[in-house]
């Protein structure tokens, strides 16, 4: 059997590479590819060789992470998966892909494929937020309402029960698409976002001038979580740091992704409106297109959703 893969051969140039697949070991399994994910965030830096955490990058590399699919095929030690089950994994922009099962994430058939493969960046984002916890009656703000920023007030708000979160973002739409998940307040003009007000904040958008309000807006030993992977701006400390003493919390991947995947499917009737994160819909076969188009700007979707 063959595995198709989109490969990134260097800057704006991909390609379908295809080759054989291996026997299985022991303890993976295969996947069928039924829907995947372009991570605007992540991926598009890489496209463009503008992600500041990898300057030189090396080719031929992957692309994606996201996917969705049915499993076909399991290894003679495997008995947490079964032929048929449907999964969430992380083996990107492929038709077929080889994983170790205890890394595949179950999804009972009941959940679209959408709502599924949002399990995985809601646990990185969960993550940051179970790290900071913060108070029921605290008043939290978040930066940046793309994919990570939604997924972060998602989990603020229906499973650590903030009942105040304020966000910030230049692009209106984002913020109005945000109020849906029950935020407090949107700001789109930094300066009106209030100074020494919030006993904690969330960096999910790339940038340092919002991190720089961020830090001015955040309370005296306040504290802060950055779920920006930085590889758009280099995120500086600001004199408000040291003046209030804040605290800065790193965090990356998820907590615990199964677990995280059976609260996460337990709340698809409450929040059925987070499946338009997927903003806009293609082929596996329009993906060279589609990251040209997002690179050119002539697309601008909070995430794109792409079926197999």
């Amino acid at each position: 059997m063959e595995q198709r893969s989109l490969t990134l051969t260097g800057r704006h140039q991909l390609e379908w590479r295809t080759k054989n697949i291996p026997p299985l070991m022991e303890d993976e399994i295969l996947i069928k590819t039924i829907a995947g994910a372009v991570s605007i965030g992540a991926e598009l830096p890489q496209y463009n060789e503008s992600d500041r955490t990898d300057v030189e990058p090396t080719y031929p590399s992957e692309t994606g992470y996201e996917s969705y699919g049915e499993v076909i095929k399991i290894g003679k030690d495997v008995s947490s998966s079964k032929v048929g089950d449907r999964v969430v994994a992380f083996y990107g922009h492929k038709d077929y892909g080889v994983v170790k099962a205890k890394k595949a994430i179950r999804v009972p058939r009941e959940i679209s494929y959408p709502f599924a493969l949002l399990s995985i960046l809601s646990c990185d984002a969960a993550k940051g937020v179970l790290k900071l916890q913060p108070k029921k009656t605290d008043r939290v703000l978040v930066t940046g309402m793309g994919t990570m920023g939604l997924l972060t007030v998602y989990f603020l708000k229906n499973y650590m029960e903030v009942k105040h979160v304020d966000v910030i973002d230049l692009d209106k739409k984002r913020c109005e698409y945000a109020t849906m998940f029950g935020i407090s307040n949107f700001y789109t003009n930094q300066a009106e976002c209030p100074q020494n007000f919030y006993e904690c904040g969330l960096e999910c958008s790339s940038s340092n001038e919002a991190f720089r309000t961020l830090q001015k807006s955040i309370r005296v030993n306040g504290e802060i979580c950055i779920l920006s992977d930085g590889n758009r701006d280099s995120l500086n400390l600001q004199a408000d740091f040291f003046k209030k003493e804040l605290k800065i919390i790193g965090s990356s991947d998820g907590w615990d992704y199964q677990e995280h995947a059976n609260w996460h499917f337990s709340n698809v009737e409450k929040v059925p409106h987070i499946e338009q994160i997927f903003q806009h819909q293609i082929s596996h076969q329009e993906l060279i297109n589609c990251f040209e188009e997002l690179s050119k700007k002539v697309i601008n979707p909070l995430k794109v959703l792409v079926k197999y």
